[in-house]
C-alpha cells in the first residue's frame, strides 16, 4: 500500500472536478481526500501502487468536459491506512493560481429541468449546475467557493444543500446552486422603478412588453441587455433612435431553427453557436437587404442563442427572435446595477426586468467569426475571459493597461497571459472609471503583484500612465499576434489599423515590423482635419487625391479643405491602412459621416465581388498604393461596378503584402490590427502568402483589434 499527494493546476474549479475525482477514487477503491486550494486542486490517495497508477492515468484521460489540466505534480507520503475517500473543505493558504473559469451557457440537463413541469426548478430562471451558469461574473475572491461569490447572501434550502453536498449529484459544490425557494428572484419595474410583478409573473409580463413592440431592459448574467422584437422594423428603429446607434449592427438572439432559416452557418459556426461559450457569431445572412435595420449595408449578421435560463424562458414564451444589444448609453460600459440602470437607461427602456443576484463585474457578450477555417475572437468577454493564454516562454509579472478603444487589462506571470473581459472605449467618465476598477481588481483577484506596468505610447489615451513603460501601438499589435501564434523566432509582422501613435510622432497604421524594427509602411498621405477624417471618409479621399495631385470627378473639394491641404494646416500625414480603406470607400460611393468605427470599410467589404486586382509597388521600405488608385479611378470613369472595384482593391492590397514579405524574406508572417477583422482581406492575404511559399498566421484567441493590445504589451523582451 502507498499514499501519494497530487497537486493539479489548470481549469479545475467550478467544472465538477472534485466529484469526478471522488467517483474515480471510489471506483478504484482508494482512500484519501480531495479539496480545492488557491492553486487548483489537491488530493491524497492511498491504495495499491497498481491502482494509484491507474488513478493517475484516468485523472488525465477522463477529465470533465470543461476542465483542463495544465500541471500535475506528485509526491509519496506515509500511508495512513485510510480506506474511504472524502471531499474536504477548501484550503485557503498559499499563492493563488491565476485561473478563473468564465461564465458558461445553460447546459442541456438544466434546460430540461426548467422545461419540465414536474421538476422543482420548472421555469426557474437561475438554474445551474457544475456544467453551466455564472462563474467570473459572480466571483469576489479565490478559491472559488460560495462565500467568495455574490451568491453568499442566499442561504441554500435543505433540498439544495443536499444536492450541494452529494458527490454523486451534478450540483455537487455548484457554487451558484439555488432554487425558487432559496435563490434569486425576478421583479418587473416600470421606467421609474415602480414594482409591477415578481417571480414568474414578472417574466410573463416582460414578454408582453416585447410582444407589443416595447424595449425591455433585462438584467442578465454580466449586465443588462436591451431587447426588442427583431422582426418589428419600427421597434428596431425606435431602439436605434433612443440609443443613438443609427447604423452599427445589432446582435440577434434566436433559436437554432431561426438562425438556420435566415442565415447560412457553416459547421464550425454551428459548433460555436451551441458551445458552452455561446458567443455572438458573425454568420452570412440569407436576409439580404430585406432586414436592413439589423445590419445596414452588411452581408453578415451577429447571432447568438439564449445562453441563460432567463433568456431561454423568455424566448420560449415569445417564440420569435430578439435584438439583444448591450444595456448602455453611447460609449458607457454595460450597466450591471438595477438602480443605476433606471438612470443610465432612462428614455431608452420602457420596462426593466431585474433580479437580486449582484453582478461582481460587467461581462459583455463575446464576438467571434471564422477566418481561414479557424475561430477568431473579436471581443473577448463572456465564455472566454479571463482564461489564461499559454505563452511559449515565461514572462515577468507585468500589468498592461491596453489602449483607448476596445480596452482590456492584461496580466502576465510565468507562462500565463491573462486578458480581462472587454472594457470598451474610454471616451466617457464611466468607461474610464470601469477601466480603473479593472486595473485595481484583476491583480488582487488573481493574486499577481506586478513588478512592471506597461501602456501605449499615445500621451492622450485614457489608459496611458506617465510612470508606466510605453510600448508603441503597432509593435504591441505584432507582439500580440506572435503570442497568439506561439512564435518565438523572427517573423514579419503586418499591422494594419485605423490610427496609432508612431514613434516619430506621426500617425501610423500600415506598418511592417521585423523584431522591434519598422522595416516598411504604406505610402503616407495627408488627413485634412486630422481626427475629423476618422468620421468623414470623404476627407480621406480628398487627402489621398491631393497627394496624387488629382481631382475627384463630380466632387468638388470644399474650399476649407483645399486651403488646409495646400497650406498643410491641420493635415497630419498618415500611413494608415484604415484611412486608405475609408478613402477608397468614399470614392466608391460611401458618403456622409461614419456613425461607428470601420463602417465605411465594412460596407466596402460587404459589396466585394468579381475578379482581378489592382497593382501596388514596393521600393525602399514603402508599399505604394498610387498605381492601385489610378486604376481604380479609371474603373470609376468606365462605370465598373463598385463590387468589382472593392474586390480588386482588396486583392491588390493582399498582393502588396506579399511583395513586402518577399523583400523581408521571413517564412512566418503575422497579420494583425483592426483591418484584419476584414475576412476578405485576411483570407485573400493568407491565400496569396501561402501561394508564395510563406506561412501566414491570423489571430485566434486574442482579438486582432485594440482589444489585443494589452496582450502584446505583455509579450515584450525583458
Amino acid at each position: 500500500m502507498s499514499r501519494i499527494e497530487i497537486q493539479i493546476t489548470g481549469i479545475v474549479q467550478g467544472v465538477g472536478f472534485r466529484p469526478f475525482v471522488y467517483r474515480l477514487a471510489r471506483d478504484l477503491a482508494l482512500g484519501g481526500f480531495v479539496r480545492n486550494s488557491p492553486q487548483g486542486v489537491v488530493l491524497e490517495v492511498e491504495g495499491s501502487r497498481e491502482r494509484l497508477a491507474r488513478m493517475l492515468l484516468r485523472l488525465q484521460s477522463e477529465v470533465p468536459p470543461r476542465a483542463r489540466i495544465t500541471g500535475l505534480q506528485t509526491r509519496f507520503l506515509n500511508d495512513l491506512g485510510e480506506k474511504e475517500f472524502r471531499v474536504e473543505s477548501s484550503a485557503e493558504d498559499g499563492p493563488i493560481s491565476p485561473i478563473v473559469l468564465p461564465d458558461l451557457a445553460l447546459c442541456g440537463a438544466c434546460a430540461r429541468d426548467i422545461a419540465s413541469r414536474g421538476n422543482r426548478r420548472y421555469r426557474y430562471p437561475f438554474t445551474n449546475c457544475t456544467d453551466c451558469g455564472p462563474r467570473y461574473s459572480i466571483l469576489l475572491g479565490l478559491p472559488y467557493d460560495r462565500p467568495r461569490t455574490t451568491m453568499s447572501r442566499f442561504e441554500m434550502c435543505p433540498h439544495c444543500l443536499t444536492e450541494y453536498r452529494d458527490p454523486a449529484d451534478r450540483r455537487f459544490h455548484a457554487q451558484p446552486n439555488a432554487c425558487p425557494e432559496c435563490g434569486p428572484q425576478l421583479e418587473l419595474w416600470t421606467a421609474t422603478g415602480s414594482l409591477v410583478a415578481r417571480r414568474d409573473e414578472a417574466l410573463r409580463l416582460a414578454g408582453e412588453v416585447v410582444r407589443a413592440g416595447g424595449i425591455l431592459a433585462l438584467k442578465g448574467l454580466g449586465g443588462f441587455h436591451l431587447l426588442t422584437d427583431a422582426r418589428d422594423a419600427s421597434a428596431v428603429a425606435r431602439l436605434r433612435q433612443r440609443k443613438a446607434r443609427p447604423h452599427k449592427p445589432l446582435a440577434v438572439m434566436a433559436e437554432l431553427e431561426w438562425i438556420e432559416q435566415c442565415c447560412l452557418p457553416t459547421s464550425l459556426e454551428h459548433e460555436l453557436l451551441t458551445s458552452p461559450e455561446a458567443p455572438i457569431v458573425l454568420v452570412e445572412s440569407r436576409l439580404g437587404r430585406t432586414l436592413p435595420e439589423l445590419a445596414p449595408g452588411l452581408r453578415r449578421l451577429g447571432v447568438m442563442r439564449p445562453y441563460t435560463p432567463l433568456h431561454q424562458l423568455l424566448m420560449a414564451d415569445l417564440g420569435f427572435p430578439l435584438v439583444a444589444t448591450s444595456g448602455n448609453r453611447a460609449e458607457d460600459p454595460i450597466e450591471t446595477d438595477e438602480r443605476r440602470a433606471l438612470e443610465s437607461l432612462a428614455g431608452i427602456a420602457d420596462m426593466f426586468l431585474v433580479h437580486d443576484r449582484p453582478i461582481a463585474r460587467p461581462v459583455d457578450d463575446s464576438l467571434v467569426q471564422v477566418v481561414d477555417g479557424h475561430v477568431q475572437v473579436l471581443r473577448r468577454a463572456r465564455g472566454y475571459a479571463p482564461l489564461p493564454i499559454t505563452a511559449p516562454r515565461a514572462l515577468p509579472r507585468r500589468l498592461a493597461l491596453g489602449g483607448h478603444q476596445k480596452s482590456t487589462i492584461g496580466l502576465s506571470q510565468d507562462r500565463s497571459v491573462i486578458l480581462s473581459q472587454h472594457l470598451g472605449d474610454l471616451d466617457t467618465e464611466p468607461a474610464r472609471a470601469g477601466h480603473a476598477r479593472a486595473r485595481a481588481e484583476l491583480p488582487r483577484l488573481l493574486g499577481i503583484e506586478p513588478v512592471e506596468v506597461v501602456c501605449d505610447l499615445h500621451p492622450d489615451y485614457a489608459s496611458t500612465e506617465p510612470s508606466a513603460r510605453g510600448v508603441q501601438h503597432h509593435l504591441a499589435h505584432v507582439r500580440s499576434a506572435l503570442l497568439d501564434a506561439g512564435l518565438t523566432g523572427e517573423a514579419l509582422g503586418v499591422a494594419f489599423d485605423g490610427t496609432g501613435y508612431g514613434s516619430d510622432g506621426t500617425i501610423w497604421g500600415g506598418e511592417f515590423f521585423l523584431g522591434e524594427d519598422r522595416v516598411a509602411h504604406l505610402r503616407t498621405f495627408p488627413l485634412p482635419g486630422g481626427e475629423a477624417a476618422v468620421r468623414e471618409p470623404e476627407r480621406c479621399a480628398f487627402g489621398l487625391l491631393h497627394e496624387l495631385r488629382m481631382t475627384w470627378p463630380g466632387h468638388d473639394c470644399p474650399s476649407v479643405l483645399t486651403t488646409m491641404l495646400e497650406r498643410g494646416v491641420n493635415c497630419p500625414r498618415t500611413s494608415s491602412a484604415g484611412r486608405l480603406f475609408d478613402a477608397v470607400a468614399a470614392l466608391c460611393g460611401f458618403s456622409g459621416r461614419a456613425s461607428y468605427e470601420g463602417q465605411a470599410a465594412a460596407e466596402l467589404e460587404a459589396v466585394a465581388a468579381g475578379t482581378g486586382r489592382y497593382p501596388m509597388t514596393y521600393a525602399d521600405g514603402v508599399l505604394d498604393w498610387k498605381p492601385a488608385i489610378l486604376c481604380l479611378l479609371a474603373d470609376l470613369r468606365a462605370g465598373t461596378p463598385r463590387s468589382v472595384i472593392s474586390r480588386r482593391f482588396h486583392a491588390g492590397l493582399a498582393r502588396g503584402i506579399v511583395e513586402v514579405a518577399r523583400h523581408v524574406a521571413k517564412r512566418d508572417v503575422v497579420l494583425t490590427g483592426g483591418c484584419f477583422q476584414n475576412v476578405l482581406l485576411s483570407e485573400l492575404t493568407v491565400d496569396a502568402l501561402r501561394r508564395a511559399g510563406f506561412e501566414p498566421h491570423c489571430h485566434r484567441q486574442i482579438p486582432p483589434n485594440d482589444g489585443g493590445l494589452a496582450a502584446g504589451q505583455l509579450w515584450l523582451e525583458a
